[in-house]
């Protein structure tokens, strides 16, 4: 196993990575999401902003990694994550029902497409080398972050259907349908890390 020291330079590494990725995520997802009116994309846009403040959490906490400031940074960096996550999710329920109510239809995008395809994979592939580092770690924030970065992944294949579904086959309530398909999840994660719970399990 590799030393406690190289496995955190591996750590700050992979988060600013991740903000790097992120960032690129969400000013194309912006973007592209408000020039094409795509609910599911401007949310998955919103949700890499989520990921840019996990990220930096994490790298704070590996810059100051004795046992009283890592607590103290996990427990502020989960309630930050927690709320945003629940203002995600309202802004997504509002704005899918008004989407839905007013039959407004987003324009078709391949652009988007290749934003979140691109997203799955690049995000998939940061889960695993952040799982890996969070068991030599044995740091429970580390193991939350991979799974905030797996839920990043997740968000873009249901933003990706949604998107895809319109530009196939001009399915425009598809769309905004997706984007209500990530409430569920993300209030769930939001209200467990607002209680702090998120690094409680798994």
């Amino acid at each position: 196993m590799q030393s406690r020291s190289v496995a955190l330079r591996a750590g700050i590494r992979l988060e600013v990575i991740s903000i790097g990725l992120a960032t690129l995520e969400t000013v194309f997802a912006l973007v592209i999401g408000a020039g094409s009116g795509s609910i599911a994309l401007v949310g998955f846009g919103l949700d890499s902003v989520i990921e840019i403040i996990s990220s930096s959490a994490l790298i704070w906490r590996f810059c100051n990694d004795d046992f009283a400031a890592r607590e103290r940074v996990e427990t502020a960096a989960l309630r930050i994550v927690g709320w945003c996550f629940l203002a995600l999710a309202a802004y997504i329920v509002i704005e899918s029902a008004l989407t839905l109510a007013g039959g407004e239809r987003p324009q078709r995008t391949l652009a988007g497409i290749v934003v979140l395809a691109l997203s799955f994979v690049a995000m998939s592939i940061l889960r695993s080398a952040k799982k890996k580092v969070g068991c030599e770690l044995d740091s429970a924030s580390m193991h939350a972050d991979a799974r905030q970065t797996e839920f990043c992944a997740y968000l873009s294949l249901i933003a990706l259907a949604g998107v895809g579904l319109n530009e196939a086959v001009g399915w425009w309530w598809a769309d905004p349908v997706a984007a209500l398909a990530m409430v569920p999840i993300i209030i769930r994660e939001g209200l467990e890390a607002a209680r702090g719970e998120a690094c409680s399990h798994g």
